[in-house]
């Protein structure tokens, strides 16, 4: 190789992509234009432009490929002393990353480019690994401990290194639990963020979007007070358009969205709550109600409980009250706060004062097994409660009665204080902060589904 040709691959990132991928894998690199814009938005973060970087695109589209193995690789020619750490959800994906960079920089095409550049002969660990000029290679998984390493230099003279976070998440955990989410945040803030040797030192995060209120969504809302940069790269373009169609063409995209919608928008689209709503959609519920119909075939209480006050634990308890009537199922009232225990008894028996209901549906888990209890013992009156086991996970529960929705048999009141909080709780689930509204009324349905009523309400019953 020439002086000009190494001169370029080491001036150019994008070029160096190509040359030592082809070199290093026997095949040309599939090259698309959003490989451009993520080299280009790399090189800023090299260069100091933009220290805090967040990269998000859909999975399999070459983001640890350029982001973490050619992106450390070239930085480490050029600044040889440079550290880094890499973390990633699991620390097995984390160490191999890190070995296929280690296995880069000692393949002879890399000696060719960056001669200077060489590991320290001991450096054998697949996670952890030193260059012969003082830099640093540091794997680990997200939520672990980072001990005895920083990323980047105090008072470097250009680069210095860089913390690298590629999917901290797991993408069915970060969906559905909530514990898992927090979990990664805060392990970014009392781990990653201590680990920097220089506030210059870029952060760059390359994930695709799972929720609301993943590390991503978190950071873009002002979480760690910094401003970041987003490189936000969409599966479907604002035109229409597939954005890597050798990949994906897009009759696939469409099907794929068609199949899964709130999926694809977080995984694909790069929006956690899809355009139109999520699972349930907001059109479905088109036509309120004025009145329910005179005749009403029973009453039923659906009670989410939660487990801690508000201080303790963000999700409040729920009860929905529902009417089941010949053409469908009702919506009287939902009632929603923070509740310890003796005051969750209290509301049991008030909403069901108010109501009158035939059946109180409580979930056989955390403080509803101690209403249930209460029940059992003859403690809560004549309240008729039930006891439910749960089948499924929350998506599985609520899957289980969209057809209920969409059939327009689900009906919304034309007003009231809470149903715009319902609503939106409602569409924009997976991916919205709470669930608790949701699970009372996928409980309620599906329970009043599977136990269709016979009989018309009792005259001991309230009228509507």
């Amino acid at each position: 190789m020439n002086y000009e040709d190494m001169e370029h691959l080491q001036g150019d990132f994008q070029a160096y992509v190509k040359y030592i991928f082809h070199a290093t894998k026997g095949r040309e690199f599939r090259w698309n234009e959003h490989h451009t814009v993520i080299c280009n938005a790399l090189m800023r973060a090299f260069a100091g432009i933009s220290p805090r970087l967040i990269l998000n695109l859909p999975p399999r589209f070459s983001k640890t490929e350029l982001a973490v193995v050619s992106f450390a690789s070239w930085a480490l020619g050029i600044s040889p002393d440079a550290e880094f750490i890499h973390a990633s959800y699991s620390s097995v994906l984390a160490a191999n990353n890190s070995y296929n960079i280690r296995s880069v920089m000692q393949h002879e095409a890399y000696r060719e480019v960056f001669p200077d550049s060489q590991l320290q002969d001991d450096s054998k660990a697949r996670h952890w690994w030193k260059t012969a000029n003082g830099g640093v290679f540091y794997a680990t998984g997200a939520e672990g401990t980072i001990t005895g390493f920083g990323a980047g230099k105090v008072n470097a003279d250009g680069f210095g290194g860089a913390l690298l976070i590629d999917d901290p998440h797991k993408a069915l955990e970060a969906k559905r639990s909530e514990a898992s989410r927090k979990a990664v945040i805060d392990w970014f803030q009392g781990t990653v963020e201590t680990r920097l040797n220089s506030q210059e030192t870029p952060i760059i995060l390359i994930m695709q979007r799972l929720h609301e209120e993943d590390l991503s969504g978190w950071l873009l809302g002002g979480g760690n007070g910094e401003r970041w940069e987003h490189v936000s790269l969409p599966a479907i373009k604002p035109d229409g358009s597939a954005l890597w169609p050798a990949k994906l063409g897009i009759s696939e995209l469409h099907r794929m969205q068609a199949s899964k919608p709130y999926d694809f928008a977080g995984q694909y689209m790069q929006r956690p709550v899809p355009i139109g709503g999520g699972m349930v959609k907001d059109a479905w519920f088109s036509d309120r109600y004025k009145m329910i119909p005179p005749r009403v075939i029973r009453v039923v209480q659906s009670w989410d409980s939660a487990q801690k006050d508000k201080k303790e634990r963000n999700d409040p308890s729920v009860c929905t009250t529902w009417a089941e009537c010949a053409d469908g199922y009702y919506l009287l009232d939902v009632y929603r706060d923070w509740l310890e225990y003796p005051a969750l008894e209290r509301a049991v028996k008030d909403q069901a004062a108010k109501h009158k209901p035939n059946a109180v549906l409580v979930e056989d888990k955390s403080t509803g097994q101690s209403i249930i209890q209460q029940a059992r013992a003859g403690s809560l009156g004549n309240i008729p409660v039930i006891g439910i086991e749960p089948k499924g996970d929350k998506i599985d529960r609520l899957e289980r009665c969209t057809g209920l929705m969409e059939s327009g048999r689900v009906r919304l009141p034309e007003s009231a204080q809470w149903i715009s909080d319902y609503t939106s709780e409602l569409t924009t689930f997976p991916m919205a902060v709470h669930d608790d509204q949701v699970d009372s009324t996928s409980q309620a349905l599906n329970w009043m589904r599977d136990n269709s009523g016979r009989a018309y309400a009792s005259s001991g019953h309230r009228r509507y």
